[in-house]
């Protein structure tokens, strides 16, 4: 009888490992069917399965059960973040590293480390939207805000994923045009990387698992080739150590400081991140899994980004060592940086020119395809277009292709009309900022769209505290590029009507959706009626 009984114990065993290996092999859907007319970020074929914790839950609705930590579970929800981290890694943040440690020198080190922080919080708060709702970021301000309004956040999305493209494009360009030693030109160069939309195509047919090692490839050939660089051009350790230790801010460096911050977040990657976490097959009614699915992609967002980091890290400290202080630091961009380089590091086994090349189509090949990918779910989400991934993709791409091409053309004629073109397109990112940050903040502190998972008080005032300083700052930006650059009366005139009704928009967004805490804005009130006395 205990012989029976002891067998029975075993085969029982025996089947639960099966089926929970079983769970974690194939792909199928937990949630419930999606409504055919709905656009979804990803079909529940295309899903992959990495939980199931039936049996977990408990009757008490109040408490959620997590299984214990697994390697193996981490090591299936790896991917989504470092699709995200691409956006930290592109050419334009490549261009404010260099710019920064070329007129800063190691200065700006711990500013670049607290923004990429920064940065991490809200993509966390895009990953929480994504997972506890079921839905991503796009999708929800198609039912959160009327048509009109819905129209013109869409219209805003399309114009910062625009203008990112067009930076990714064009320094994807210069990189093949380095690479071809000038045989190519740049126009050649928008040409070839426009065909990645294709490529991108080819790998999503294979699976998200696929396209995620891909990613990771190209976050590998930009990690190598910029520390090859750093070991090459050996910085000061003790001078990159007090960088990023103790903070350091000067006048001089007030416009390299706010582009540093600027770069860190970007508008389409907030939408993009809500919609990636949704690769995985979680059902958002089981509290359990999507706490755990938190849990793991809170982790997987911290090494990527951490990995970022260390990028931009070296690209800055590389810049600093080999130009602070010298007469080419102010006249040092994208296009001729790597001529810089060999004229000061020369050749070696392997020319650095060459390297940087490397590392820098790696940085756009990857950022134009994440580009195309976002490009997909914020037309998909804000209209609830069911169209064929090929066809999106493609409608996505010539937004941004077409207008880069006729920019190429205009602009190949020198080095300091690109560096204007670059300039014009960090304000367009920055203006389109509040509208990614504002919906973001005032969905995840929502009880009605998150339920339990909705952002507490405090985390809501750090994210609010962290959004108003990005906004601020970007706006600083703005004020000191319009500034400069804005003359006559009839372009003045337009310019304040235009900025009329982008702050109008922003209070908009704000009041409507009841964002900021109420102390926050008791604070503001106070602060406002006393400067108006």
């Amino acid at each position: 009888m205990s012989t029976a009984h002891t067998t029975r114990e075993e085969d029982e065993s025996n089947s639960k490992d099966d089926e929970e290996a079983s769970r974690l092999l194939q792909s199928k859907p937990l949630s419930p069917p999606e409504d055919e007319d709905d656009e979804v970020a990803y079909e529940a074929r295309e899903k992959i399965l990495v939980v199931d914790l039936d049996g977990i839950e408990v009757e008490d609705p109040s408490t959620i059960r997590v299984p214990p930590f697994s390697w193996k579970k981490l090591w299936l929800f790896t991917g989504p973040g470092f699709l995200m981290s691409i956006a930290f890694l592109d050419p334009g943040n490549l261009e404010g590293d260099l710019q920064a440690g070329a007129i800063a020198g190691y200065s700006l080190l711990w500013l670049l480390m607290w923004a990429t922080g920064m940065g991490l919080l809200i993509q966390l708060l895009s990953a929480r939207v994504g997972v506890a709702t079921g839905r991503h970021l796009a999708e929800l301000c198609r039912d959160e805000y009327p048509d009109w309004a819905r129209l013109v956040l869409w219209l805003m999305a399309e114009l910062a994923l625009i203008g990112a493209d067009i930076q990714e494009v064009i320094g994807s360009a210069i990189a093949i045009q380095i690479l071809s030693n000038g045989v190519l030109p740049l126009w050649a160069g928008v040409i070839i990387t426009a065909s990645d939309c294709f490529i991108f195509l080819f790998l999503e047919n294979y699976g998200v698992r696929k396209l995620e090692a891909v990613f990771a490839v190209l976050i590998a050939t930009m990690a190598l080739s910029f520390a090859w660089m750093f070991g090459d051009t050996k910085p000061s350790g003790k001078q990159l150590l007090i960088g990023i230790l103790i903070p350091r801010l000067s006048s001089k460096t007030i416009r390299q400081a706010v582009g540093v911050v600027g770069c860190v977040i970007m508008p389409h990657n907030v939408f993009l991140h809500s919609a990636l976490v949704q690769s995985r097959n979680i059902d958002p009614n089981k509290k359990g899994q999507v706490q755990e699915a938190l849990n793991y992609y809170s982790i997987e967002s911290s090494v990527a980004l951490s990995i970022s980091f260390m990028i931009n890290l070296f690209v800055t400290t590389i810049f600093a060592k080999g130009f602070y202080g010298t007469k080419q630091a102010n006249s040092i961009g994208l296009v001729n940086a790597g001529q810089y380089l060999q004229d000061k590091y020369g050749g070696g086994h392997f020319p650095i020119l060459y390297i940087w090349g490397i590392g820098l189509l790696a940085a756009g090949q990857s950022s134009t395809i994440t580009g195309t990918y976002a490009g997909q779910f914020i037309m998909g989400g804000f209209l609830n277009l069911r169209l064929k991934k090929w066809l999106r993709a493609l409608i996505t791409r010539s937004f941004a292709i077409v207008p880069t091409i006729v920019v190429a053309l205009i602009f190949n004629t020198s080095e300091s009309s690109l560096d204007i073109l670059n300039e014009w397109l960090n304000v367009l990112q920055s203006v389109q900022i509040p509208f990614a940050l504002i919906p973001l903040l005032t969905l995840v502190a929502k009880e009605q769209v998150m339920g339990v998972f909705k952002i507490g008080p405090v985390l809501e005032r750090v994210a609010w505290t962290v959004a108003a300083l990005v906004i601020v700052i970007n706006g600083y930006l703005l004020l000191d590029f319009f500034v400069s650059e804005v003359n006559g009366l009839l372009f003045g005139f337009a310019v304040c009507a235009g900025t009329a009704a982008y702050i109008a928009f922003i209070i908009y967004l704000v009041l409507r959706g009841g964002g900021l805490p109420c102390d926050l804005i008791s604070v503001l009130s106070k602060r406002l009626a006393f400067t108006a006395n």
